[in-house]
């Protein structure tokens, strides 16, 4: 008897089943607060409108295929332990098209708008770049056919530029000028695909945009041959005719000993720098803004009061073990930070992307529902307390009445520019000495946000 290769096992399996990955489980729906169904959405009610629109259209939930789907457990101290039925582990691209179809089976149960994806996420590297090219073509035409079927649309591409030795040396930074050449044509592949996948964002971490040592790095020539990448890449979208937002995605360190886009200031000062503020905007994460030393909510609003908040990646870390853990959020203190931010600036076109990874010793398929789940309900429960603290001006109110002085004629004549030193000067030799200062009544207004957090 002829056995069948494991690639046709689990073509036939798939068939069998009609690409059944999660047959326990049914479309996952809003029960409410008291619910105890661990399957089931306490707080996010896609269609309950909150500040003027639906929790679905504030919070554009997305699922990442990185973690959720090529995740497998592995860590520097052990092997894989994710347990994944519909995947054989292999590098064909009809894996990868199962894949496909199990993690559409995945979006659609968890009720999830969109998801995103690195181009290697999804579809295999070839031996060359024109195999790897038709590898992508070969899977994109199920992700646009799943796409068509489900309704769920992609957020955002990208082109995994880090994980290839040849990026050891970073890919649009890097020393190596046919290095740089391969990475800009995986760009503009990756444009292309998720331009006809209706991606409404484009994004750009740069893992290896930076360096481990100045001795051998010509800072200077690096950050002009980055901002020339970004350069082509807006040229190329408007050959073909993206309309997408471009986002830069902050990250200090890890791999690299410092990443250019360090923070979201570095990033906005490259951006300035090399003409790119009218191109593109900044996806902010949890996690990378701890390791640069700030509050997500730093982040959000340095981003935010500049027009450059364009998405985010929802997750947190671990402050005890000091990297990149990329944990799934439910802490409601966090959500609620996070959506005051959003409800000011907005959000759209980007979205709240689950850039989280379940632990390691959560390996059976139904984990991954009880992350998204959770992290679902916290952002809900932190949308539904925002929009509390909103429309009681709970804290723009106090935040008015701290700046009050600077509404007064004087005030408003040095925001204006009309004033100089010396007539500065002079008004403070007639008084003699500065009114007096007010308390900034912090520890009441932590009081006051945690009371909204009981009642929410």
């Amino acid at each position: 008897m002829v056995r069948k290769s494991s690639e046709l096992q689990l073509l036939d399996w798939c068939q069998a089943t009609l690409m059944t990955a999660f047959p326990e489980i049914s479309k996952i729906c809003y029960e409410g607060p008291d619910s105890d169904n661990p399957l089931s959405f306490r707080w996010y009610n896609p269609d309950e409108v909150v500040a003027g629109k639906t929790m679905k259209e504030h919070l554009r939930f997305t699922v990442v295929y990185w973690h959720t789907f090529r995740g497998t457990g592995a860590d520097p101290f052990g092997s894989p332990t994710m347990v994944r039925p519909w995947d054989d582990g292999s590098e064909s691209v009809e894996n990868a098209c199962n894949r496909a179809r199990a993690a559409f089976e995945f979006f659609e149960k968890l009720d999830a708008p969109y998801y995103a994806f690195h181009d290697r996420d999804v579809a295999p590297e070839g031996s060359s770049l024109a195999e790897s090219n038709a590898n992508f073509d070969a899977v994109a035409a199920v992700l646009k056919e799943e796409q068509q079927r489900t309704g769920v649309k992609l957020l955002w591409g990208t082109a995994n530029m880090f994980s290839n030795p040849r990026y050891m040396h970073g890919a649009a930074t890097t020393c190596n000028v046919e290095v740089y050449a391969y990475a800009a044509a995986q760009v503009k592949k990756a444009l292309e695909i998720t331009h006809e996948l209706g991606g409404e964002n484009y994004v750009f971490w740069g893992g290896r945009e930076g360096y481990q040592c100045l001795y051998n790095t010509d800072m200077k020539r690096e950050l002009d041959h980055l901002g020339r990448f970004f350069h082509m890449a807006v040229d190329y979208a408007k050959e073909i005719g993206f309309g997408g937002q471009f986002l830069i995605e902050p990250k200090p360190k890890e791999p690299t000993k410092h990443q250019y886009d360090s923070d979201a200031a570095a990033c906005l000062n490259f951006l300035r720098t090399y003409g790119l503020t009218d191109h593109f905007k900044l996806n902010i994460e949890t996690n990378h803004a701890t390791l640069a030393g700030h509050e997500m909510m730093h982040e959000l609003e340095y981003a935010g009061m500049q027009g450059a908040l364009g998405s985010i990646d929802a997750n947190t870390g671990d402050l005890l073990l000091g990297w990149d853990t990329d944990q799934f959020a439910t802490d409601y203190y966090l959500t609620t930070q996070i959506m005051l931010v959003l409800l000011k600036y907005g959000l759209a076109p980007g979205g709240v992307n689950f850039d989280a990874k379940v632990r390691r010793e959560s390996f059976e398929p139904v984990d991954l529902f009880h992350a998204h789940i959770g992290s679902m309900d916290a952002f809900a429960k932190g949308l539904r307390i925002a929009a509390a603290i909103q429309a009681d001006d709970a804290l723009s109110a106090p935040l008015a009445a701290r700046y009050s002085s600077w509404d007064g004629e004087l005030g408003k004549k040095i925001e204006a520019g009309d004033c100089s030193l010396a007539e500065l000067e002079a008004i403070m030799l007639e008084k003699g000495e500065a009114a007096a200062n007010e308390s900034g009544r912090q520890e009441m207004l932590l009081n006051v946000v945690n009371r909204y957090i009981d009642r929410g």
